[in-house]
């Protein structure tokens, strides 16, 4: 019979009743007492049991269905899984690869109904004892919290946590910057986005090291542990650390914070959906175009605005705001048009055919590679796995090597299905007059009449990319259907639309197809 072990615990060793030695050790000495048993594997997580997500355990049960085990063995049926929907799944999955489950200090037999039926006793009683745990560590959590105690995450930025009270104690180097924060958003009149450029500027940082972020100042200015209160589950608890800002300053903020549109509530319910979201690209820093909104005096004015700008300022990235109204009529118009040129389909079919007609060789030559490198590494997972089972080579050693070389495969798997592609576009052909037509047809129907997701999930699957180079470069780029390599390129036009304090220079030069 050979036999595996599993073995778990869900946080540092320091803290658990059992051990990950403490159960080697036990099951190694229960295999050993049980005759015509031999010990083939191990597997080991440091994980929660209400999961199956688990790396050795989606080791094991892969091995179990290769058939490199017969039994695998667990100290206890929770440390095994705390879930009974968990439970059933795994013993199913085991069952189906032809592996006996059994437990060496809850021995009962799996193959018969009457042991399944007490695993799954046992499975009950493990959640049970999961639940009354969390509901415990909450309490506990909550008593902390009421306490003015700091109940873990993320810290606030300007504090720190006392290790001795579990309490919040301003840090020296970033707890007067809060104040200045407040203030110049209040008295300064400075929005999120200038304050974040500021910050930057001045050579500031995040708790992390990273930039300031408009997000990360709004993080900052909606946070009201700066005024000692501790945020817990929904309740506010009064706090004994240190305020960092008056509370009348911080009322001030909020309000503001309402007044400007920034607060979390009105945005949720004034957010506009943007049709091209992840398909513009700026080709200045590579980064994704993101939908932005500006309020003026009367209206709300919609744009794309480059990720970098938006989030690190014009330092970063000096790309200008495009309007998304116009933008979006001009992609479409644009997408409409190019299915009145039948020519550019053919065009770019050709292309694309020519192009691998040309590399044919170089495909073939690197696929035989590929392939010999992909049967040379299965080879050598055989001979490490042979190894470890005639017990030459150590687990340890056996797992970097193994980890490397699958790795390795993936990999080549990966190439491998790329050469196919690429070898299958020689024999591409474009769709003719009339089912292009119909196409256009179809497309023209779902943009007027379509919902939002509807349209936005056809833009996703006929737009490549829309590359911008500048207010009057916009060259965006259209797939052909039923190919995932040719493409058809078009430079957007239309009219252009004044920016509040900019000029209104044409953003979108007359329309050329190349």
């Amino acid at each position: 019979m050979r036999v595996a072990t599993y073995t778990r615990i869900s946080t540092d060793e320091d803290h658990q009743p059992y051990s990950l030695e403490a159960q080697a050790e036990r099951l190694a000495a229960y295999v050993k007492s049980q005759p015509d048993w031999q010990l083939t594997r191990r597997f080991s997580d440091q994980a929660s049991g209400a999961t199956s997500e688990r790396p050795e355990l989606k080791r094991a049960l892969a091995e179990a269905r290769a058939g490199r085990f017969d039994l695998l063995l667990v100290y206890r049926v929770d440390r095994f899984s705390r879930s009974v929907r968990g439970l059933a799944q795994l013993l199913e999955d085991l069952d189906s690869a032809g592996v006996a489950f059994r437990s060496a200090t809850e021995p009962f037999d799996t193959t018969t109904p009457a042991g399944r039926m007490m695993v799954q006793m046992l499975g009950v009683f493990a959640e049970f004892e999961r639940a009354t745990i969390v509901d415990r560590v909450i309490a506990g959590m909550e008593r902390k919290a009421a306490r003015g105690g700091w109940c873990g995450g993320s810290r606030p930025y300007g504090y720190d946590v006392d290790p001795k009270t579990g309490c919040l104690a301003p840090q020296a180097d970033e707890a007067p910057l809060v104040s200045v924060i407040f203030d110049r958003y209040a008295h300064g009149r400075e929005g999120a986005r200038a304050l974040a450029v500021w910050l930057n500027e001045s050579g500031h940082r995040t708790k992390a090291g990273r930039p300031w972020s408009h997000t990360a100042v709004l993080t900052v200015l909606r946070n009201p542990v700066y005024v000692g209160k501790i945020f817990f589950r929904d309740t506010l608890h009064d706090g004994p650390h240190e305020h960092l800002v008056e509370e009348k300053l911080f009322d001030r903020v909020q309000a503001l914070l309402s007044e400007r549109g920034e607060d979390w509530s009105k945005r949720a319910s004034a957010t506009s959906p943007f049709l091209l979201a992840g398909l513009v690209v700026c080709a200045r820093c590579g980064k994704h175009f993101v939908g932005t909104s500006a309020v003026g005096n009367r209206y709300r004015y919609r744009y794309y605005t480059c990720f970098s700008r938006q989030r690190y300022g014009r330092k970063y990235c000096d790309a200008e705001r495009l309007p998304a109204e116009e933008l979006d009529a001009a992609v479409l118009d644009a997408l409409l048009h190019t299915y009145e040129r039948t020519d550019l389909f053919d065009k770019a079919v050709s292309a694309a055919r020519r192009r691998a007609r040309s590399e044919r060789a170089n495909h073939d030559q690197e696929l035989a590679v590929v392939d010999a490198g992909i049967t040379k590494s299965e080879d050598a997972i055989e001979r490490y796995l042979s190894a470890f089972e005639a017990g030459t080579l150590s687990e340890s050693q056996c797992g970097k090597r193994l980890e490397g070389i699958a790795a390795k495969v993936r990999d080549l798997r990966e190439r491998r299905e790329e050469l196919l592609a690429a070898i299958e576009h020689a024999n591409a052909t474009a769709p003719d007059i009339d089912e292009i037509a119909a196409m256009r047809r179809h497309i023209e129907q779902a943009l007027t009449n379509g919902s939002v997701p509807a349209r936005k999930a056809l833009l996703q699957a006929l737009v490549h990319e829309i590359r911008v180079e500048g207010r009057d470069r916009v060259v965006p780029w259209f797939r052909v259907p039923g190919s995932a390599e040719p493409k058809v390129r078009a430079l957007a036009h239309g009219r252009p639309r004044q920016e509040p304090g900019q000029s209104s220079d044409a953003w979108f030069s007359d329309a050329w197809f190349g």
